[in-house]
């Protein structure tokens, strides 16, 4: 028998599917675990670190390591073991590691069966041999890659029912995928033409671990790894055209906010494109068509699921596309969740909509979403 009651996690196990949380200490994983809190459906039953502790090192308390969870879970972030994880009999685990870390465990824990939620890239690719290059280590595993859908709900929800190992998308792929997607289906790009994609992010995008350029009094706005971040073959291959893609730090702790230029076909105005966007995204409850002279802005979506679209059309067919999402929510774990929901039959904005009540941001939606 399971134990009825974990320490400092409110439990039913006969209602609830136990969760494991490995990468628990970095805000990836901290962030699933505020969201798996207040899920109705997950019991959470273990968290653990994204490495290995030294020999009789005492495991922190996940309250002491975020103090936000005191009082709401007590549970220690262990030392990250396949035998400690799989003796608590998980239905699901969400793993925020490392790449390659998450392309050694997702398999052995899938075997073992665990359905995987990996918020790394290891399994992002379809295309092994882009990993050398873009990641930096060798992709043994092209029969996992085969199966494991890339988890961006609205694009690819009908590939997560049955799957063992669930690709969650990037943050920054996710605020370019959606924007450009619809667009690209339609046939409303110009042939030949390479959008452009500026993406300023939050320092959180960035991880936890210390770096001289997110200290507070170093921070500053500045694009970094031009022409050559690892991002765009992601973006690319879901957005279905080859883009040019720059990343910006911006200084802020969280958010992401994309300006997309997209060089249109002929006849397409204002009006059509709000037509496509209409079709692509009218029953998604987390996508936000706003009015014609509203802006996306990262603070309208801090803490939520939700990506907040936006677009002009000029007289020659140019269009400004911009979207804004929580690099740590749609970005990141409550992607991750949605995935969960579609996975294990809940509905899909289960325990993804308390965030909004939090933040102050109003569920009212303008345009397309409801």
């Amino acid at each position: 028998m399971y134990p009825m009651h974990e320490p400092g996690c409110d439990a039913e196990p006969r209602l609830k599917k136990r969760v494991v949380i490995v990468g628990a200490g970095g805000y990836g994983g901290a962030e699933a675990l505020d969201l798996l809190l207040g899920h109705p459906g997950a019991e959470v039953v273990g968290l653990y670190g994204s490495s290995s502790r030294g020999s009789g090192e005492r495991a922190p308390v996940i309250e002491e390591v975020f103090t936000r969870f005191r009082g709401r879970c007590a549970l220690p972030v262990e030392a990250a073991d396949v035998g400690s994880i799989t003796r608590l009999a998980p239905d699901a685990a969400f793993l925020a590691t490392p790449h390659e870390a998450s392309h050694e465990l997702a398999p052995v824990l899938a075997d073992s069966g665990v359905v995987v939620f990996d918020l790394s890239a290891a399994f992002r690719l379809q295309d092994a041999t882009l990993y050398p290059e873009h990641y930096g280590f060798e992709h043994r595993r092209g029969d996992v890659l085969a199966r494991a859908p890339y988890g961006l709900c609205e694009l690819f929800r009908d590939r997560i029912p049955g799957a063992k190992v669930i690709a969650v998308p990037g943050c920054y792929p996710t605020s370019a995928i959606l924007a450009l997607a619809p667009l690209v289906r339609a046939g409303a790009l110009r042939p030949g033409h390479r959008p452009i994609i500026d993406a300023v992010s939050g320092v959180s995008g960035a991880g936890r671990s210390p770096a001289v350029k997110s200290l507070f009094c170093e921070v500053s706005l500045q694009p970094y790894n031009v022409l050559r971040h690892r991002h765009r073959p992601e973006i690319d291959a879901y957005a279905g055209v080859a883009t040019i893609f720059t990343p910006h730090l911006g200084p802020y702790d969280r958010g992401i906010l994309s300006t997309i230029h997209v060089e249109l076909e002929s006849g397409w105005t204002q009006a059509s494109v709000r037509g496509v966007y209409a079709g692509a995204y009218a029953n998604e409850p987390f996508i936000r068509l706003l009015p014609s002279g509203s802006w996306p802005a990262v603070a309208d979506v801090r803490g939520t699921n939700y990506c907040d679209l936006a677009w002009a059309v000029d007289d020659q067919g140019h269009a400004i596309v911009v979207s804004a999402i929580d690099n740590l929510v749609k970005g990141a774990a409550g992607q991750a969740v949605q995935c969960f929901n579609i996975r294990f039959g809940f509905s899909e904005t289960t325990g993804l909509l308390h965030g909004e009540r939090v933040t102050g941001v109003s569920a009212a939606v303008t345009g397309a979403g409801r």
